[in-house]
């Protein structure tokens, strides 16, 4: 099995791991900033676009904290602002209305835990794109896994890679051309149940630099 985090609606490279290979969910480490821990990247009007879930920071006086224990900070109206902008975003893309009640359902119940709502949105891709969703979970943290290959890089928003793919029509390419590997929604929205032969097409293997 490949170890990989759960990530916010994952990239597509990341995406295109899951859905090929036996994965194994890493539910025991630290949180770090600076990840897709809590982030995702869309494409808008103006180019490419972050969308960012806030967090309650423990603190440097409690620790690490592990991403399992890690709360949504609700008190911003993050997931309103969200489906907003991903309303405004892919309205015009030919298969949003499609899937648009499974996605915003998300946004309309909260969730105490970011690890919770990641493996959420997973789920919810899965069950769009009619797969059956990996429910593998770690035991423990281990730094060099014995029993799985390490794939946890994947979630490092500074990873350095390369992707063997053809492009795609999306929603504002006339603008700014065709930008690779964002959130696995912006291949949902513009690809509909063709995301599946898309995400078919060889990667390659990303560097960990």
């Amino acid at each position: 099995m490949k170890l990989i985090h759960p990530s916010y609606f994952p990239n597509i490279l990341t995406f295109s791991y899951i859905m090929h290979h036996p994965i194994c969910w890493e539910v025991h480490d630290n949180y770090q900033k600076q990840t897709f821990r809590n982030r995702t990247y869309i494409s808008n009007d103006r180019g490419k676009h972050i969308l960012s879930i806030p967090i309650i920071h423990a603190g440097r006086a409690n620790g690490r904290q592990k991403y399992k224990d890690v709360l949504i900070d609700n008190s911003y109206p993050w997931q309103r602002q969200h489906w907003r902008t991903l309303e405004t975003t892919y309205r015009a893309s030919p298969f949003f209305e499609f899937y648009e009640d499974e996605i915003k359902a998300l946004y309309n119940q909260p969730y105490e835990r970011l690890l919770d709502f990641n493996l959420k949105t997973i789920e919810t891709i899965f069950d769009c794109l009619q797969l059956e969703m990996p429910l593998a979970k770690s035991d423990s943290f281990a730094i060099t896994p014995v029993d799985n290959e390490d794939y946890r890089f994947l979630i490092s928003s500074k990873l350095q890679h390369q992707l063997d793919i053809n492009s795609y029509t999306q929603v504002f390419d006339d603008r700014h051309g065709f930008l690779p590997n964002l959130s696995i929604l912006d291949a949902l929205f513009n690809l509909g149940p063709n995301t599946v032969d898309y995400l078919n097409a060889e990667f390659i293997t990303p560097a960990n630099d």
